[in-house]
């Protein structure tokens, strides 16, 4: 498959081809529809964060599923799914007991000495969050995805990954918004409007959305903003 990949910071991204092996039996392997830039992909790619190299980025997108390993029963070939950032191994102490963010299982990823997932003809490469969403095919373990119904457009759905889960979960379980609450977003971006569109699900009385362009204001009514600074 092609894909870009990140060789040393502060460079350009490559097309290149990259080889991908077979899913393991709770592995998938997925045909990426759509992906979208995030600022941590640019972070990695300034040297902000840092993570072995060669590596593959992108994180935050959606495809069908093309193959499914030998135990693998939430996912089928042909569902449409979007990929997760907190995979998790669904047995350990955090996530039976409701803390799946919290796993740090091993065995979500390949064990030292295996095949790697993905590799060029001289090493392996790494996969940003156990995904690597910049390329043609993405092969995780199978809790790193969530199906969806398939007349989501995959290029929306994409988004859902982490901007959208970021700005809801902040209003959702960190600031834990009451009804009738009065809210302040300031920014509208991606994370932004999912924070307002969060508010507005949670049924706050105001939400002021704060941005110095008006176009993001615009967009930010149609997220559920009553107010616009």
């Amino acid at each position: 498959m092609k894909a870009a990949v990140l060789r040393q910071v502060n460079t350009p991204l490559t097309i290149e081809e990259v080889s991908v092996s077979k899913p393991k039996s709770h592995e998938v392997l997925i045909r990426t529809a759509a992906c979208g830039v995030c600022h941590s992909d640019l972070h990695y790619i300034e040297g902000k964060y840092s993570g072995p190299m060669p590596m593959i980025l992108g994180h935050e997108s959606a495809g069908v599923v093309e193959q499914v390993g030998s135990e693998v029963t939430y996912v089928k070939p042909g569902d449409h799914v979007i990929t997760c950032l907190s995979v998790f191994c669904g047995h350990c102490e955090y996530c039976t007991t409701g803390r799946p963010f919290s796993c740090e299982n091993p065995e979500v990823e390949r064990a030292e000495g295996e095949e790697a997932r993905l590799s060029d003809a001289n090493s392996a490469i790494t996969q940003w969050f156990s995904l690597g969403s910049f390329a043609e095919q993405m092969l995780v373990h199978e809790h790193a995805l969530v199906k969806i119904r398939k007349d989501m457009p995959l290029d929306r759905a994409a988004l859902i990954g982490c901007g959208v889960t970021t700005g809801f979960g902040a209003v959702i379980n960190t600031a834990d918004i009451e009804v009738g609450s009065t809210v302040a977003v300031i920014g509208c971006g991606g994370v932004g409007l999912s924070c307002i569109n969060g508010a507005a699900i949670a049924g706050a009385g105001r939400i002021i959305a704060v941005d110095i362009k008006g176009s993001k204001l615009n967009l930010a009514k149609h997220f559920g903003a009553t107010d616009v600074v």
